[in-house]
């Protein structure tokens, strides 16, 4: 079963897909899937789709919203924050346990990209209530990667520092996440988290570099494991790189 579900923060709406396993009795698991940074709840060749239907066939129900300021979701972009994606994941979780049917002992997380980032907080914030966590591509380095965009900007005389927005790529990024994002220590964040975790990421990533998910290995030690795919880039954009990261994830989530 797949269907269109609705959920509100601060008065505002956020819209996603609930995918459940069919002809399952009793209570379920279900997967928080978080797109990524100007993604949506479908991203790059409708891979969390892919994702959440092969889940279901193996038994694990899925939720894939939009963040607010995203896809289809209520807000601006230009009002979008890491701190208030962090937030909507909040009440995304507590929207997964308010299900009577899911098993709220197995409740796991997976994010790609900046998505990534804000599942390891989530996780690091809430670990009582994230059983497995699972990162694609993770950008803990945020940050740096913003901060260095803009100075490349800045160095073109394309913005100054009284910006209010700027245009990328059509998306316009506000000032407000620029000052959000420096206040962020993402892995600091994420460290507190105590379960098991999968990290997946190319080697060829040109948008977050595989040194980023080196540092997740640092924080989370022994109870996590990296699984690096040889040529792929930041979002799997080839059917051998896609069918890999997603029975990696299926198997991760299920075994």
């Amino acid at each position: 079963m797949q269907k269109a579900v609705e959920i509100t923060r601060n008065g505002m709406t956020m819209r996603g897909m609930l995918h459940r396993p069919d002809d399952v009795e009793g209570k379920v698991p279900i997967a928080l899937i978080f797109h990524g940074f100007t993604g949506n709840k479908m991203e790059s060749h409708f891979i969390f789709v892919k994702l959440s239907r092969r889940l279901a066939k193996e038994g694990v129900a899925s939720l894939r919203f939009d963040f607010l300021g995203s896809g289809e979701s209520d807000c601006d972009f230009s009002d979008m924050t890491l701190s208030g994606e962090v937030k909507d994941a909040e009440r995304i979780l507590e929207f997964a346990k308010s299900l009577e049917w899911v098993d709220r002992n197995r409740i796991y997380a997976v994010g790609l990209s900046m998505g990534g980032a804000v599942a390891s907080i989530l996780a690091g914030q809430h670990s009582d209530d994230i059983a497995r966590l699972c990162l694609w591509a993770p950008a803990g380095n945020m940050p740096e990667l913003i901060i260095s965009r803009l100075n490349e900007l800045k160095a073109t005389e394309d913005i100054d520092d009284d910006f209010e927005h700027y245009d990328l790529g059509g998306f316009l990024l506000g000032r407000d996440f620029v000052e959000d994002i420096k206040t962020l220590d993402i892995y600091g964040l994420a460290s507190p988290y105590d379960k098991e975790v999968l990290i997946i990421h190319g080697d060829e990533d040109l948008s977050v570099p595989l040194s980023a998910s080196h540092k997740y290995m640092d924080i989370y030690g022994d109870r996590a494991k990296l699984h690096v795919i040889e040529g792929a880039d930041h979002t799997f954009n080839k059917f051998e790189w896609e069918q890999e990261t997603i029975g990696k994830t299926v198997e991760f989530l299920t075994k």
